[in-house]
């Protein structure tokens, strides 16, 4: 015959197996929240990467949608097309028109992002107007190189006024992502050997050895050098270049060591010497050497008016200035 436990004991084993499926659940539930989380965390992460990897905004606005299309689905026709919606609904709107006038370039639409630029700057702040003016030096450089001429003896202007970086010392740049400081003697100097390569660009190869020696004075490295160099063999003043090429063959400039720059020197080297022999007699200046044909006669006058109208400023000028003494003032008067 067989005997049932007391009630008390079937209580206290049935709340137990309660007590322990309990547990079970709530540990399997934890666990469950605990996946849950760790993968929507490891789905964020993914995210990030997935937006570093391909150097996108996160988001799902017309600038981000934008940028999609550009780097990741590399569309540049419907990336202009997104471009253009987020300018017109105030997305981002700089980053917009420079980001929509690089893809335009690349299409040969230089044209349209010059025009864009122009149209659509009022829309980006005071402080925003700087790197566009950078953006349009550079699509300056396709054919438009009065233009490009006219815009940078406008930021010199404002450099030597005192008016640039918000009368800073310095200013962040970025380039390939990465951000630096850039100095005032470095902008000048950069701004120079735009000026002196548009100058190169209309065979005026006077002014452009003149403005190439102001920016190496200031911040002189290898590339300029060859400029300079390529100025003064295309003007026959041969023993002027010589001791300059040297200086980049042998070393003594920033940027001698990169590839591009030494190459060029080596080649200038190479047309130097088949050009000239020490034993020619060296080229004289005079004062009338800047009378030669297809000089910018125009700009020389407007140096020296620019350079009338600074004399009532000389205390505002930056330090940089004083350090540059007048070079070869019957040619040009910053």
């Amino acid at each position: 015959m067989s005997t049932k436990p007391p009630l008390f004991i079937s209580l206290f084993f049935t709340i137990g197996v309660c007590e322990r499926n309990a547990h079970t659940v709530h540990t399997q539930r934890n666990n469950m929240e605990g996946s849950s989380k760790k993968s929507s965390k490891g789905q964020k992460e993914r995210g990030s990467l997935y937006h570093i990897i391909h150097k996108v905004p996160c988001g799902d606005s017309p600038y981000v949608k934008a940028k999609h299309t550009q780097l990741v689905e590399k569309d540049p026709e419907a990336a202009i097309v997104l471009f253009w919606k987020a300018i017109n609904e105030g997305d981002r709107v700089e980053s917009a028109l420079k980001d929509m006038a690089v893809v335009m370039k690349q299409l040969d639409r230089t044209e349209e992002a010059i025009e864009a630029i122009k149209s659509f700057r009022g829309r980006c702040p005071k402080q925003a107007q700087e790197s566009l003016d950078n953006v349009l030096i550079d699509l300056y450089k396709c054919g438009k190189i009065e233009e490009q001429i006219d815009l940078l003896k406008r930021k010199l202007r404002l450099i030597y006024q005192g008016e640039a970086f918000n009368g800073k010392p310095t200013k962040t740049a970025r380039s390939r992502g990465k951000k630096f400081q850039v100095s005032i003697k470095q902008e000048t100097s950069r701004l120079l050997g735009n000026l002196g390569w548009a100058y190169m660009q209309k065979s005026n190869f006077m002014m452009a050895e003149v403005v190439y020696q102001k920016a190496q004075m200031i911040d002189p490295d290898a590339n300029k050098a060859c400029n300079l160099v390529f100025c003064l063999i295309k003007q026959a003043r041969y023993d002027e270049a010589f001791p300059i090429i040297q200086d980049v063959l042998q070393g003594r400039l920033p940027g001698s060591d990169e590839c591009k720059p030494r190459k060029r020197a080596q080649e200038l080297i190479m047309e130097l010497k088949s050009r000239w022999h020490p034993s020619q007699p060296l080229m004289e200046s005079s004062s009338d050497d800047h009378i030669v044909p297809g000089l910018d006669d125009d700009f020389v006058k407007g140096l020296d008016q620019l350079m009338n109208e600074w004399g009532p400023l000389r205390p505002k000028r930056l330090p940089i200035f004083e350090e540059i003494s007048p070079f070869r003032n019957d040619q040009l008067a910053f």
